[in-house]
């Protein structure tokens, strides 16, 4: 079963690498290293972020090859395994623990991210870093017309129009096990009637326009304050926390110093706010994620010695 994984991951990789490279950057690198990011443009985005850091860091002597629009974290985990890839641009606690490491969801965020260090050290010889400064948690999230017109406010809410709403949510979601929509159903006791997986990026697209009712979303998406979408509180505390972090092996940050340093650097310095920001810059204004990973560390300064 490990060897099919490490295929399927060898096979994703090169599948990626030969038809979905961002303009501007070249297809190898001399050090044979790779950085994994997933289909959203918040990951995309911050996996710019690292593989800017790492060149500046490194005076250019390290020019890491991009692995784009892999479809899941197990994906990504499969790729640092076999030794297709050595960095992941950003890893989420809460996805990491129930998924990867099948173990129950937490939701104190400082112990969530303290179990995830340790087993991915200890089992995996891994350096899962501490957050960047910012939680992607998933919600449940509505028009403002919407929340106003039924009252809604909390995810109990929904109880009462599960019939009624057509309800879209992330195709990675529907059924993963540990916090996704079977575990969602035990834990608030019900389920949608019209209930549909789709691509994460089409959700906000779709509520906008009314071709959805109710979507599950990211938090940090810039389009939720552009579209004056409402996000409903997670009453029951089901979602854990999805802090985001860099991610590299032991192996490779021993070689390469340099990288550990370049990760560290991030850490704790992209907030919330900033993140949808960046979101909204390219998921609206169409700007290419590794455009808006490079004039953001621009901006603020981190490619001086000190940074922001």
């Amino acid at each position: 079963m490990r060897q099919m994984k490490k295929l399927l991951a060898l096979l994703v990789s090169l599948t990626v690498l030969s038809g979905c490279s961002l303009p501007g950057l070249s297809s190898s690198s001399s050090d044979g290293i790779a950085i994994t990011s997933m289909t959203t443009t918040e990951s995309q985005i911050v996996s710019h972020m690292s593989r800017l850091m790492i060149e500046h860091y490194s005076d250019g002597e390290i020019e890491p090859t991009m692995i784009n629009n892999l479809g899941s974290s197990t994906i990504q985990h499969n790729a640092l395994l076999s030794g297709d890839a050595q960095v992941s641009g950003v890893r989420y606690t809460g996805t990491e623990l129930t998924g990867v490491l099948d173990k129950d969801p937490e939701s104190d965020p400082d112990i969530a991210l303290e179990q995830t260090q340790k087993a991915f050290d200890e089992d995996f010889d891994m350096k899962f870093y501490d957050s960047y400064g910012f939680d992607n948690t998933y919600a449940f999230m509505v028009t403002s017309e919407t929340a106003e017109e039924y009252d809604l406010e909390t995810t109990s809410d929904l109880a009462a129009y599960t019939d009624e709403f057509a309800v879209g949510v992330d195709t990675s979601w529907f059924n993963r096990p540990g916090d996704g929509y079977p575990a969602f159903q035990e834990a608030y006791g019900f389920e949608f009637d019209n209930i549909r997986a789709m691509q994460i990026s089409l959700v906000y697209e779709a509520l906008n326009t009314g071709s959805l009712d109710l979507a599950l979303g990211y938090t940090t998406d810039g389009r939720i304050p552009a579209y004056d979408l409402v996000v409903l509180e997670d009453d029951l505390q089901f979602f854990p926390p999805y802090d985001a972090s860099p991610f590299a092996t032991h192996e490779i940050i021993a070689e390469y110093p340099e990288i550990d340093d370049a990760l560290s650097r991030l850490v704790g310095t992209v907030s919330t706010e900033t993140m949808q920001n960046l979101n909204y810059r390219s998921d609206e204004e169409g700007i290419e994620p590794a455009l808006v990973a490079e004039e953001f560390l621009e901006e603020h300064n981190y490619f001086e010695e000190e940074g922001e």
